[in-house]
């Protein structure tokens, strides 16, 4: 692949992604296959003026092997120092902000005891929850990024050579990243501005609930939490420092009330759990709650998903997404959450982001959940938009209005 977009690729993750702001840490989180990628990154990152870079890396292969191997029990029992790695930095002077680069083999627990893993999966999540609201409530500047790796590649792309693979997701990332144009950082300020104008009507309709509708059978009420804010695009820290949480990202999202949502939804692509497919899978929610569920694959994956807490079966999160997004047009299955809920409108099992309704990041997680905020360990992104997809909203006066037409805005 072309060094140089990788180059801007890299320029444009740290310096508009992430925002490094002068003496502050920059975090990296990178798989061990793509080191040359964070080391651009680093380099980046020391340009836009961060004091230190700390890199840390993962090898996906070696924590199959952990899982395979290593007692539940242990597993379960994760050292403080995980989580201290990290607020370490961000509760040190000047803070810290973080960028993860992705790569991940949507398969690599596959044929593994499914529960072993998934309660490994909570141990860890219950450890960090700290850490976690820091993300979760915008206190730092953070962004994810995605790079190939062979296995991921081959999954994307089955069949072709190891290196035709690669060179393949490649060129898919760089497309649907907008990285190919010539001047990403202008590509994305104009991509930016046009969600962020999407976004600002959602907020101004003052929407009650949205129901989404599709030939496959959803037919889904949501019920939005008291002051749901609309939010797409970029964030802000509490200090103003602008940060892209997800790169790519097309979607425009609020905090559905966890106890108003009711009806049937259906997937519309893949979801990977825990490093294993759930596929074509159904639920219905009486009163917020998920009632009843099916999956052509991974039913029992799904069933573990939603037993998770007792938050995990209802949603903290209504994404909308159009059809023609760049990731939905390009007809590709990533397999991986970040690009494929660019692709359609979706719906998160789990926790809600407070910054989704008004002063939500300076409440508390009763007082969010007063507000219908949901909480949960998880936060789990399914995505259920199909082409032919209608929404209608309705407003706090009672006024119906047309969102999406046919799976596109309807304004």
């Amino acid at each position: 692949m072309n060094p140089e977009l990788i180059q801007q690729y890299a320029e444009f993750a740290v310096k508009i992604g992430v925002n490094p702001q002068p003496g502050q840490t920059l975090l990296i989180q990178a798989p061990i296959e793509g080191a040359v990628f964070a080391r651009a990154c680093a380099e980046a990152g020391y340009r836009a003026g961060a004091k230190e870079v700390v890199v840390h890396y993962i090898d996906e292969k070696l924590s199959r092997i952990k899982m395979e191997h290593t007692a539940v029990e242990v597993l379960e029992d994760v050292k403080p120092w995980v989580e201290r790695s990290k607020l370490d930095y961000v509760q040190s002077e000047g803070g810290a902000c973080v960028l993860n680069i992705v790569a991940s083999d949507p398969e690599v627990y596959k044929g593994l005891d499914a529960e072993k893993v998934g309660r490994a999966r909570q141990a860890l999540l219950k450890a960090q929850r700290e850490w976690r609201s820091y993300t979760m409530n915008d206190k730092i500047q953070w962004s994810i990024v995605a790079i190939p790796s062979p296995a991921w590649a081959g999954k994307v792309f089955p069949g072709l050579p190891e290196d035709e693979a690669m060179e393949k997701l490649w060129d898919a990332i760089f497309d649907v990243c907008r990285v190919k144009g010539g001047n990403v950082v202008f590509e994305w300020q104009e991509h930016v501005k046009r969600m962020c104008a999407r976004r600002d009507h959602m907020n101004e309709l003052q929407l009650e609930s949205v129901r989404l509708q599709s030939a496959n059978g959803t037919d889904l009420v949501v019920g939005l939490a008291e002051g749901a804010v609309w939010e797409g695009a970029n964030s802000h820290t509490p200090e103003g420092y602008e940060f892209i949480a997800n790169i790519p990202t097309e979607e425009v999202f609020t905090a559905p009330h966890r106890l108003r949502v009711n009806g049937v939804v259906k997937s519309t692509k893949p979801y990977v759990y825990n490093g294993n497919l759930i596929e074509d899978f159904s639920v219905t929610f009486r009163d917020g709650k998920v009632v009843e569920h099916s999956a052509r694959v991974g039913e029992a994956l799904l069933g573990q998903l939603l037993d998770t807490d007792e938050g995990a079966r209802h949603i903290g999160e209504i994404a909308l997404v159009p059809a023609s997004s760049p990731i939905n047009r390009r007809n590709l299955l990533f397999y991986n959450t970040l690009f494929d809920e660019n692709a359609a409108c979706h719906i998160a099992f789990g926790r809600g982001y407070p910054g989704t309704v008004t002063g939500g990041t300076a409440m508390t997680t009763d007082q969010l959940l007063e507000k219908g905020v949901n909480d949960s360990l998880i936060h789990e992104d399914v995505m259920v938009g199909a082409p032919d997809m209608t929404i209608t909203g309705t407003t706090k006066t009672g006024e119906t209005v047309k969102i999406f037409e046919n799976g596109e805005w309807a304004f």
